[in-house]
This record gives C-alpha cells, structure tokens and sequence, in this order.
C-alpha cells in the first residue's frame, strides 16, 4: 500500500508496510500515481506513457518507472505486507505497565466541555485516599510481572485537590520499587488554579512529566474554562505554569495542553500564543463532545480544520522553536511494532483507578459500569473485558486494515469509537481523517528537514 499526496511543494509517497518515505519529483509522482501494484519488471507499461502523454515525454516515463520499480525491488515501494508475527503482538496475559490514577474525583475549574461531568464523572465529588492509592500500587506491581518500568499518572478532577495523597502515593511506590525491583516514573495532569510554590517544587521534584491545561488566547481559554465562581482561568493560571516551567530541569517532561472546539477553529493562533509565552513542548487538541453540543466538532468543519493544520505546518517550517505533539512523527520505526499494531493498550496494558479503588479500561471509560474491571482493594480484574480490549487493534478492525496511517495511528481510540459510534470496534471517521491529515503534516515537516538540512 502506497499513499501519495502533495503539500508544502513537496510530491510526497509514503509506503506503508515498510514505513519509507520519498520526495518525488513531478514525473515519478504522476507515474508512481498511475501504478495499481508492485510492479514485475522495470519495463513502463504503454498505457501509463499514453495517459501522460500530454505532460510527460516517453522517455521521461520510462525513466520515473525505472527508478520507481528499483525503489519496489528494494522494499521500499509496495512492501508486502509481512511487517511482524501478531501472534507476538497479542500475548495471553500481557503485563499491566501503567495506571491512570484519579486522585481526585473533584475540580476547582467548570469547564464546558469536560468530558469528566466537571470533574466527578457523574458518580459524586470525592478524593482518593492515601490507603487506596497505596492498594493501587500493590495492585500494579503485582500485574507487572517481569516488566520493571511501571508509570503512574495522577489525574483527576484536578489531582492538587488530593496532594497528600499523591505524595503518600508517590512515597510508598518508591518504597516498593527497592523491594520488588520496580522503576516508577509519575506524570501529574494540572489546570494549575492551585498551584504554589510548594507544590511547583514538588512536582519539579518527583514527576518525570507534567501535563499543564491551557487552551490559548485568554478569550478562548476563558470562554472554556471558567472557575467555580465563573471567572475566567487564564490570568490565575499562566503566571504559575511559566514559574512551574522556569524552575522545571530542562531534561525533565512537560508540555502545555489545550482543546480547540467549533469556536475557535482558528486554532494555530492559540498554539502560536502558547509558544509566544515562552512554552516549547503543546499540544492543542480536537474537543471530544457529544453530538448536537454547540462547540462540538461537524463533519462540515473538516475542510477549515485541514487548512489550519497546513497553515500550522506552513508556519512551522520556518518556526522550530516548540514542539507541536501532532506532528511529532518517528521516521525510524518507532515506537515499537508491537505498540504501533495494538496502540495505547487500555483495558489491558494500562488501567484508571477511581477514587474507589474501582477498575475501568481507561480514564474515558470511568462511570460507564459495564466497563468496571474490578478492584484495586480484593484484587480483582476481569479478564473478559481486557481480552476483549486487547481484541480490537489494525488487524481486526476492518477501516484499519486498508488506512494508510494504521502504523503511526495503531487504531485509533476505543473511548471516542464508543462515545461518537455507540461501540468500541467501529472507527470514528472525522476523527480518523482529522489524524491522517496531522500525520500527513508531520511527515511533510520531515520531507522539508531532510531536503533542507
């Protein structure tokens, strides 16, 4: 499978199986175009020199086919499809490597479009206490098996609500790691209302990555997410995330995340603000939200959103001075196969733990009871569920096995399959084409890299 596309000036194939990427010039591109399969032989059919006889001489086709049927007989063009064993990729009890925990089920912040009910996800306010986080540390290191890099996410509602039980957490982790000879690595999620200098030092201190909520210019973040009182966030929160920042070791993780919705689709200027303020690692994101919401996303949007992610890519062409998540892209095969077959492995490889101790998939998944998993208290994790998670990846779901982006995608998410298609198997379309277009961006950045290093 060969996907071709033109941006940026740029003639672009991509090769799926093998994952090549090539800069065309004008006549390869309209000859590669015209090739149904992998050719047989570096003869140029007459009915390809016939279709382009208008733009292309004959010897200038014979000569792109030639070069392209060598990149083919090479692997780099039409690869078939061997890219690995499955039968690895879906062991029978794969270990559990990460836990989302939701330290708090309450939040300072109303936001609109919280996916999370503002932050109880509709099963009441309430926090985690130290002794249940402690079981959901046991709980993971005795799922982990012989893995020894576990993570842990504390995420909420909005988990500085619960701070002495992140710490309590964070302690006892570490404690048991020494004995059970386990590395933690902890991610803290933040809209930052409640931040101090205690808490900045803290975090610099014991989390590997810190996630920092901001949706932009201060008219759209403030639109978005109000306070309790229905204030305005921006002008609380911005002077503490470029303290938090600041004072943050460079060799440790961060990045700024914001959501853009129907009211402002113009969104590169709410990345472009964020980067103005000093942040290099952001991300801004599609809103996920119930059809017939007033800021969600329509299927007629879809143009105007493309065209503000070339826009994006155009700008970052010449601006390389942050990160943009969505168009980071690994050219060298990576992340591993195994993850680029089966994705972010919820429900079997990584689980949210509620301020109950209750077991769900995922953090998108919590509250929906059908999808409890069990305990963290009596140790429980239902199997059918996870095997049934562990079931849906790009070999089995059917608009997958024929995407061009299924390898740097990995399937998508089963959470916004089931929000906006009513099950988890069925891809969620403008989200799929809202990827392929980011991804289709990201590799064009690498073409113009390369070309111009």
């Amino acid at each position: 499978m060969v996907h071709t596309y033109k941006q940026g000036g740029y003639n672009i194939a991509v090769d799926v199986n093998s994952g090549a990427v090539h800069a065309l010039d004008d006549a390869a591109y309209r000859v590669l175009e015209l090739i149904p399969s992998k050719p047989v032989d570096d003869i140029c059919p007459q009915s390809i020199i016939d279709k382009l006889k208008d733009v292309l001489d004959a010897d200038s086709c014979k000569n792109a086919y030639r070069e392209l049927f060598s990149l083919a007989k090479d692997g780099l063009l039409f690869a078939d499809d061997d890219y690995i064993d499955v039968n690895r990729a879906f062991p029978e009890n794969p270990p559990l490597k990460a836990l989302c925990l939701h330290i708090s089920h309450d939040c300072n912040l109303r936001c609109k479009y919280c996916f999370a009910s503002t932050g109880d996800f509709g099963t009441g306010r309430k926090l985690m206490t130290p002794e249940i986080a402690k079981a959901a540390i046991d709980f993971v290191i005795a799922r982990s098996q012989n893995r020894r890099n576990i993570e842990i996410d504390f995420f909420g509602g909005e988990p500085l609500m619960a701070m002495d039980s992140v710490k309590q957490a964070v302690e006892y982790a570490k404690e048991q790691g020494k004995i059970h000879n386990k590395n933690f690595r902890f991610t803290i999620t933040t809209n930052g209302l409640a931040l101090n200098q205690e808490y900045i030092d803290y975090i610099n201190s014991e989390m590997s990555n810190v996630v920092l909520s901001l949706d932009g210019r201060p008219e759209v973040n403030d639109e978005m997410r109000k306070t309790v009182s229905g204030d305005g966030s921006y002008e609380y929160i911005v002077p503490k995330f470029k303290k938090l920042i600041d004072s943050r070791d460079k060799s440790l993780d961060y990045y700024v995340r914001g959501t853009f919705t129907r009211d402002n689709l113009d969104f590169t200027e709410d990345v472009l603000h964020i980067a103005d303020l000093g942040f290099d690692q952001l991300s801004v994101e599609p809103v996920t939200a119930e059809e017939g919401c007033l800021y969600a996303l329509q299927d007629c949007d879809k143009e105007k959103i493309f065209a503000e992610y070339e826009k994006l890519a155009e700008i970052m062409k010449e601006r390389r001075d942050f990160n943009f998540f969505h168009f980071m892209v690994d050219l060298e095969q990576g992340p591993c196969v195994i993850k680029r077959i089966r994705g972010c492995g919820a429900g079997y490889e990584y689980a949210a733990v509620t301020p109950e101790g209750d077991v769900y998939p995922c953090h998108q998944f919590v509250g929906k009871e059908e999808y409890r998993m069990g305990n963290v208290c009596d140790d429980t994790f239902d199997k059918k569920i996870s095997d049934e998670f562990m079931g849906y990846n790009i070999c089995t779901r059917e608009s997958c096995k024929k995407c061009w982006a299924k390898f740097y995608c990995s399937g998508g998410c089963s959470a916004a399959n089931l929000n906006m298609n009513g099950n988890l198997e069925d891809s969620y379309e403008l989200g799929c084409e809202l990827e392929r277009k980011r991804l289709e961006c990201a590799i064009m950045l690498k073409v113009h890299d390369a070309l111009n290093a």
